[in-house]
C-alpha cells in the first residue's frame, strides 16, 4: 500500500458534472457548470495554486438520485465509464467515487462493485435521501452490504431537502433566501438526520465493517456528539451512539474555507478520544484511497 507523506494533500467532495446526467434535469449552463465540467485547465491550475495533489472526483448533487426509472442503471454505467476515462487521462491527479442508480438498489450495488473492481473507483456517493426515502429504508441496504464486502466507503452528500420539509421548515424563505434551505442550514439538517437514522436503524450491527463519509465537518454531529450520546442513552435502546458514530463515520472539512475552523477541529481531535479515533480512521481511509 502506498504511504502518504505529511505533504501530500488529497481532497474529497470535489464535484464534477456528467453531461448526460445533468441534461436529464435541465440544469442551466452557467460559469460554475463550465468549471465543474473542466478537467484539464482551470481545475488543474487551481489545484496547483492550492497545493492539492489529488482530487477524489464525485458527481455534483443531485446526481443520479434525481433519476428514477429502469434506465438509471445503464446511465450510471455510462457516467462511471466516462469518469474512469477522465481519471485514466490524469491518474496522478484524479481518483473518483461512483455515481449509483439508487432507483434500483440491487443494480446500484452491482454498479458499485463494477466501478470498484473494473474501473478502480474508490467508493460511491449518494446525494440526500434518494427518491423521497431516507437510507435507513432497508430497500437500500444491499448497497451498504456491497460496500462493506468491497471494503470501500459511501459518501453521504446533501441535496435539496424533500419538498415536504421545505414547505414545513423553510416556507417563503426558500425563495427569498435560497441558501437557507441549502448550504446555510437545510443541507446540514437533513444529512445529519440521515446519518443519525442510519445509526439508530441497526445498520451497523448488520454491517459492522461498513464505512461512511460525511462532509461539512460531519454536518455538525461531532460538535453535538456528547449531548446526542447522553440524551439517547437516557431512555432508548441506543446506548452507544458515540461509539457507533466514531467507528463508522469519517468526517471531511468540505465547505469550510477559513483555517480557524480547521484549527479548532484539530485541537478538539487532540483532546477527545472519540474525535481522535475519527481522525485516525480518516488517515487510514486516505491511505486506502490511493493504495
Amino acid at each position: 500500500m502506498q504511504e502518504i507523506s505529511e505533504r501530500r494533500i488529497i481532497t474529497l467532495e470535489e464535484h464534477y458534472t456528467d453531461h448526460e446526467i445533468i441534461a436529464l434535469y435541465g440544469a442551466p449552463a452557467t460559469a460554475l457548470s463550465a468549471r465543474l465540467a473542466d478537467f484539464t485547465t482551470i481545475r488543474l491550475e487551481e489545484m496547483d495554486e492550492a497545493g492539492i495533489d489529488l482530487q477524489v472526483l464525485s458527481h455534483a448533487p443531485p446526481g443520479l438520485q434525481a433519476v428514477d426509472g429502469p434506465g438509471a442503471p445503464a446511465l450510471a454505467r455510462r457516467a462511471n465509464d466516462r469518469l474512469r476515462q477522465v481519471i485514466a487521462a490524469n491518474p496522478t491527479r484524479f481518483a473518483g467515487f461512483a455515481s449509483l442508480p439508487t432507483a434500483v438498489p440491487e443494480a446500484a450495488a452491482d454498479e458499485l462493485e463494477r466501478a470498484v473492481v473494473e474501473l478502480k473507483l474508490k467508493g460511491g456517493i449518494i446525494h440526500g435521501p434518494p427518491h423521497g426515502r431516507f437510507l435507513d429504508d432497508k430497500r437500500f441496504w444491499p448497497i451498504f452490504a456491497r460496500a462493506e464486502a468491497l471494503g470501500v466507503p459511501i459518501y453521504l452528500h446533501p441535496t435539496d431537502p424533500m419538498q415536504v420539509v421545505v414547505d414545513a421548515y423553510f416556507g417563503d424563505y426558500a425563495k427569498t433566501h435560497p441558501m437557507f434551505l441549502r448550504a446555510a442550514w437545510g443541507f446540514t439538517m437533513e444529512t445529519a438526520t440521515q446519518a443519525m437514522r442510519l445509526v439508530l436503524s441497526g445498520l451497523f450491527e448488520s454491517h459492522p465493517r461498513l464505512q461512511l463519509i460525511l462532509g461539512h465537518f460531519g454536518e455538525t454531529i461531532p460538535f453535538l456528539l456528547a449531548r446526542i450520546d447522553e440524551a439517547l442513552a437516557r431512555d432508548t435502546p441506543m446506548q452507544n451512539f458515540r461509539a457507533q458514530f466514531t467507528e463508522h463515520f469519517h468526517v471531511t472539512t468540505s465547505g469550510f474555507f477559513q483555517t480557524r475552523h480547521c484549527s479548532a477541529a484539530s485541537k478538539r481531535s487532540a483532546s477527545t478520544g472519540s474525535c481522535s479515533r475519527s481522525t485516525g480512521h480518516m488517515r487510514r481511509k486516505q491511505r486506502a484511497l490511493i493504495g
